[in-house]
C-alpha cells in the first residue's frame, strides 16, 4: 500500500508528462546545458533536433546513393523501381514549375533530397512516444546530459524555419543568376505596382513582405502539422499509461486502454498520410518558389 501511494505521489501529472516530452535537449555553443528563456534565442541550439536531422539526412542520402550506384538498364529490382518512380514524379513536378532545363539539373535532385529527408524526419513520429526517451532516461544523465529527448526534428520550429530559410537562399541565388544583379534590383522596386519612381518604396516593401511571408509560412506549415501530430500521440500515450497504472476491467480504466489501442491504430494509419503529404507539400513549395525566381514580373 505504501509503495502504491508513493508511486501515485511521485508520478508526473499529465501536464508535467507533456511538458517534459516537449522539452528539447538544449546546449549553448560551449556545449553547456542551458534553458531557453525567450521565444527567439540564437545563443543555444537543440542538440536532439540537430542530431536526428543529420542522422536521417545521412541515411536518406545513403539510400539514394545506393539506388543510383546499383541502377541497371535491365529490369530493375523493387528498390530501384521505387526510387525511379519517386525521382520521375519529382522531375515531372519540376518540369511544370521550373521551365529552365539547365536549372532543373540541380533543382530536381534538390527537391528529391528535400522530400526524402523531410519524410524520414516526419516518420520519426511513428515511433512509440516513450521508446527512445526511455532509453535516454538512463543513458543521458549518466553522460552528463539533461533528461530531455525529442526525436521528431520537424516538430521543432528551428528546424523547419532553417529549412525554409535555406530555400529562400536558393531562390535569391537563382534570382541573381537568371536576372542579374541589376535586373533583380530593378524588379525589387518596379514590381508589383509598376515602374514608377514614386512607387519604388512601396514596391520594395511589398517584395520584402512577400519574401518574409513565403519563408515563415513555408516553415510554420510543416512545424504546425508535425507538432500537432506529436501532441496527439502523447495524449494517446497518456490514455494507455493511465490504463496500465490502474487497470481494472470493472472500471472506466478498461475503456481508456481500449481507446488507447483504437485511437493509436487509427491515428497511426492517418498519420502515414500526414507525414507523406507534408513532405510533398514542402517539396512542391520549394519547386514553386524556385520557379518564381526564374520568372520576371
Amino acid at each position: 500500500m505504501a509503495a502504491a501511494e508513493n508511486a501515485g505521489t511521485n508520478a508526473p501529472t499529465a501536464g508535467e508528462y507533456i511538458r517534459h516530452h516537449l522539452h528539447h535537449l538544449q546546449k549553448d555553443f560551449s556545449f553547456q546545458n542551458v534553458e531557453q528563456v525567450g521565444i527567439v534565442d540564437f545563443s543555444l541550439f537543440n542538440l536532439d533536433s540537430v542530431f536526428y536531422s543529420i542522422l536521417l539526412g545521412v541515411i536518406g542520402s545513403f539510400f539514394l546513393w545506393r539506388a543510383a550506384r546499383k541502377a541497371t538498364s535491365g529490369v530493375p529490382g523493387r528498390f530501384q523501381a521505387a526510387v525511379e518512380i519517386l525521382a520521375e514524379m519529382v522531375e515531372n513536378q519540376a518540369k511544370g514549375v521550373v521551365h529552365n532545363a539547365k536549372s532543373r539539373k540541380l533543382v530536381s535532385p534538390l527537391a528529391l533530397s528535400v522530400f526524402v529527408w523531410i519524410f524520414l524526419m516526419n516518420a520519426m513520429d511513428m515511433l512509440p512516444v516513450d521508446a527512445i526517451p526511455a532509453l535516454w532516461h538512463g543513458a543521458g544523465p549518466a553522460l552528463g546530459y539533461k533528461d530531455y529527448m525529442r526525436v521528431v526534428p520537424t516538430a521543432d520550429l528551428s528546424t523547419t524555419l532553417g529549412l525554409s530559410f535555406s530555400v529562400l537562399i536558393v531562390c535569391l541565388v537563382y534570382n541573381i543568376k537568371i536576372k542579374g544583379i541589376g535586373g533583380w534590383a530593378h524588379e525589387l522596386v518596379a514590381a508589383p505596382f509598376g515602374d514608377k519612381w514614386f512607387l519604388y518604396p512601396i514596391n520594395f516593401l511589398m517584395q520584402m513582405i512577400e519574401f518574409t511571408a513565403k519563408t515563415v509560412s513555408h516553415g510554420m506549415r510543416l512545424f504546425g502539422n508535425m507538432f500537432a501530430g506529436e501532441l496527439v500521440f502523447m495524449l494517446i500515450a497518456l490514455m494507455g499509461g493511465v490504463w496500465a497504472w490502474q487497470f481494472n476491467p470493472l472500471t472506466g480504466g478498461f475503456w481508456l486502454g481500449f481507446g488507447h489501442v483504437v485511437a493509436g491504430t487509427v491515428w497511426s494509419i492517418f498519420h502515414i498520410l500526414v507525414i507523406t503529404l507534408q513532405a510533398f507539400i514542402f517539396m512542391m513549395l520549394t519547386l514553386i518558389y524556385v520557379g518564381q525566381a526564374h520568372d520576371s514580373h
